[in-house]
């Protein structure tokens, strides 16, 4: 409690300065770029068309470079990725259970959300799950039930009733707390900024608390450029798995061999046709706005996604799933600090294996969750305003994190059950994992409902790819023109379409979705030292709102604004 009656100071003799309110970010008042900061803008245009010409006219010179950065680059930052997550994991638990911090508000100290809590947590459920949980909640468990740190080993057998469950304690080490730390962390620092302090809702505005007006400058052009590209690489990845999954759904409902190569996989020309139509979709969607397309497009995916849990809950193995549910999330609580912090070294057969594990699987999540938190975390910090720094890290970082493992239990679980019981007799495990669902769907359901089922999914993949990319273009526009996602953006938009279409075709006719794995994972490492500066800036930026907050200086621009100067000390 402050005491009124205590002696008041000048302006001269503050105990410790007001936040920053206010930072410039030039941007174009006439032309193709009104609005938008064309230092940003352009050379975030230029670095992604580049890379798409270099992936379309030197393809050889590409994947012989991707190749070399797989087995060099990528492995010397390791263990760059896997602490960076794990210290994301404890600022975040810190932030939260801290009495001061905890009661915090993302905006003014009285302020109330601008969703209930109902609206709020469904938001976040679309946020970063859904074309991830279609793949991969059949697949992840599946791969790790045949190959994980365990079989290789040699403590249990693959594809054994003994490899279950540590196959589920890998698979929740992916999809929980480091995922949805890393988005609750960045959201976190960009929405406390712009709510309580007004600053423009971008990525540069979180750095802030630590760099002061520099951000308005060369090196605040540099972090949202960063930004740009990591946002469009970890969205072309989302798009990749949901492409190729999507391609084998029509397949699946009788669209034509057309669609698949010899080895089951989606064919150039049938990628190219989806990206038209998605891509094109979701532009069309962009240029709607966000209340017209994104919004519509939600509530067709949450009905059909919880309609399709429902449906594995009836006719799956419910029940198996749900003790899968259980004992899954025990065994990952209870590894989390060991395995968050496990960086495996090669040397042996063995050493060598689990490295190269580690790389295909952690690494590759990590640096996926980091090029995809300026997405999901400025989409987070959007729709968080008003909650407190408690509420919304409980919210952000528990709600999806329990949702990602009852999807992986109940659908992943059924799979699972279906090989083990010999059902399946390998028609699901030895499937192509963007098959591995609608593989799944065909051994529990009779043909005629399989096909009815499978048509939907392919409606909800269609649903999700096109709400991703429009998403992801809108966010990027919000970038490029400083916090601002109003006005002209019309011929931006139909850009970003088409730079994130080639993105993704030129990597998947290329080198497969390895290529995009690869890409994504490299061009995530500049974000992750921005991420790193993030979590520091959040915490100076909380630890001095506690100090003004002593000694009566005010912490929000509201505050800022109506102050008079003077200060009173607590006792």
């Amino acid at each position: 409690m402050t005491d009124n009656s205590a002696a008041s100071s000048s302006t001269d003799d503050l105990p410790i300065d007001p936040p920053m309110v206010d930072l410039h970010i030039s941007t174009h008042d006439s032309g193709f770029y009104d609005g938008f900061s064309r230092e940003v803008s352009i050379p975030g245009k230029v670095i992604v068309s580049l890379l798409i010409m270099w992936a379309i006219f030197f393809p050889v010179n590409a994947m012989d470079t991707l190749k070399v950065a797989n087995s060099t680059i990528i492995s010397s930052f390791s263990g760059w990725y896997v602490y960076l997550v794990a210290a994301l994991i404890v600022v975040c638990l810190g932030l939260a259970l801290l009495p001061q911090s905890g009661r915090l508000r993302i905006g003014a100290p009285d302020e109330k959300p601008e969703f209930s809590r109902f609206s709020w947590v469904s938001m976040l459920f679309g946020a970063g799950i859904g074309i991830g949980m279609l793949t991969y909640s059949t697949g992840e468990p599946l791969a790790h039930f045949t190959n994980n740190p365990d079989i290789i080993r040699g403590a249990i057998e693959s594809r054994s009733t003994e490899a279950v469950r540590s196959a589920y304690m890998w698979t929740f080490l992916h999809w929980g707390f480091g995922a949805w730390c890393t988005y609750a962390l960045v959201g976190l620092a960009i929405g406390y900024v712009s709510h309580r302090r007004g600053l423009p809702l971008t990525i540069r505005s979180s750095l802030v608390p630590l760099f002061g007006k520099s951000m308005s400058g060369i090196f605040g052009h540099v972090v949202d450029v960063v930004a740009v590209v990591a946002t469009i690489l970890g969205v072309a990845v989302t798009m990749g798995l949901g492409v190729q999954q999507f391609v084998l759904g029509l397949h699946r409902v009788g669209f034509g061999d057309w669609l698949v190569t010899a080895d089951g996989s989606a064919s150039a020309a049938a990628i190219i046709t989806a990206l038209v139509v998605l891509v094109g979709a979701s532009t069309v969607s962009a240029l709607s706005g966000v209340g017209r397309g994104i919004k519509w497009l939600s509530n067709i995916n949450m009905g059909l996604s919880f309609g399709l849990l429902a449906l594995f809950i009836v006719a799956g193995s419910g029940l198996y799933g749900l003790q899968l549910l259980g004992v899954g999330i025990w065994d990952y609580i209870v590894t989390l600090p060991a395995h968050s912090l496990t960086l495996f070294g090669g040397g042996s057969e063995m050493g060598d294996a689990l490295v190269q594990w580690q790389l295909d699987w952690s690494v590759f999540y990590w640096a996926w969750w980091i090029a995809f938190a300026p997405f999901v975390g400025m989409f987070i910090a959007r729709i968080s305003r008003g909650r407190t720094i408690r509420e919304y890290m409980l919210g952000v970082a528990l709600v999806p994190s329990i949702m990602c493992f009852l999807w992986m239990g109940l659908v992943g679980g059924t799979a699972i059950e279906l090989e083990l019981s010999g059902v399946a007799q390998g028609a699901i495990v030895d499937a192509n994992m963007s098959d591995q669902l609608f593989a799944t769907l065909a051994v529990m359901l009779s043909p005629e409902i399989a096909l009815i089922v499978s048509g939907l999914v392919v409606i909800l993949l269609m649903t999700y790819l096109v709400t991703s990319a429009d998403s992801a273009i809108l966010i990027v526009n919000t970038i490029n023109g400083a916090g601002d996602d109003e006005g002209s953006r019309r011929y931006h938009i139909v850009f970003w379409g088409f730079a994130l279409a080639f993105v993704v075709g030129s990597m998947l006719i290329l080198g497969g979705i390895d290529a995009i794995r690869i890409t994504m994972i490299i061009g995530a490492l500049p974000f992750s030292i921005v991420v790193l500066a993030m979590a520091v800036s959040i915490c100076k930026a909380v630890a001095y709102d506690l100090i003004r907050k002593r000694h009566g200086v005010p912490t929000t621009s509201e505050a800022c604004e109506n102050w008079d100067g003077k200060v009173t000390f607590a006792e």
